[in-house]
């Protein structure tokens, strides 16, 4: 389906999801401590396994005391045009959860997979309530990120979401504003298969 497509669809969750995209251009709007607490309280109620829930959220709205520090850890490209997003929320996952068997912790398999779950409903609802949300995995250095955030050694740092209000492909630079366009996805039929993967 496009996005064409979509405007004949019915108005389920579906049209949500194919109307979100990624842009780059944010208008410089500012976002209300409660308006961001909405939009991340979505995440919250991602599906995890055990109910682990992995995701852990932390976050600097514009022209707060630390938005310098996250926005500095981006690469100088993504630095260029998430500087006039409203909010940057930086994700990561909890390695390790405590299963009913025991009281110890162990590895989780699907840490990240989890985090992705919460990280998605945060992009749609941000979608939901007006606002734009880009995720990114365009971090300077991901180990001095780790460090930087305050992580410990049993989390992970999985990707960046920056959320804004959406602007004109004109507010960017020109190599930026010529890719300001969402992104095509594969036919269904490319990534679904009856039974195991096919052999090449």
């Amino acid at each position: 389906m496009t996005r064409a497509d979509n405007r004949t669809a019915d108005p389920s969750i579906l049209r949500l999801l194919v109307d979100r995209w990624s842009p780059r251009a944010f208008t410089g709007e500012t976002i209300s401590e409660e308006e961001l607490k909405a939009i991340l309280e979505a995440g919250r109620w991602a599906p995890s396994q055990y109910n682990s829930q992995p995701w852990r959220f932390m976050y600097a709205r514009r022209d707060t005391p630390h938005w310098g520090h996250l926005l500095s850890l981006l690469k100088p490209v993504n630095q260029r045009w998430a500087k006039s997003a409203a909010a940057l929320v930086y994700v990561a996952s909890c390695k390790t959860m405590i299963p009913r068997t025991t009281p110890d912790p162990v590895f989780s398999r699907t840490h990240s997979y989890d985090a992705g779950a919460a990280a998605m409903l945060v992009l749609l609802q941000a979608t939901y309530a007006g606002w734009s949300a880009h995720t990114m995995s365009g971090v300077s250095n991901v180990d001095e990120t780790h460090a930087s955030l305050g992580l410990p050694a049993s989390y992970a740092f999985e990707t960046v979401i920056a959320i804004g209000k959406q602007g004109s492909p004109d507010l960017l630079p020109e190599d930026l504003a010529i890719r300001e366009v969402p992104s095509t996805r594969r036919p269904l039929d490319e990534i679904m298969f009856e039974g195991p993967y096919p052999a090449s």
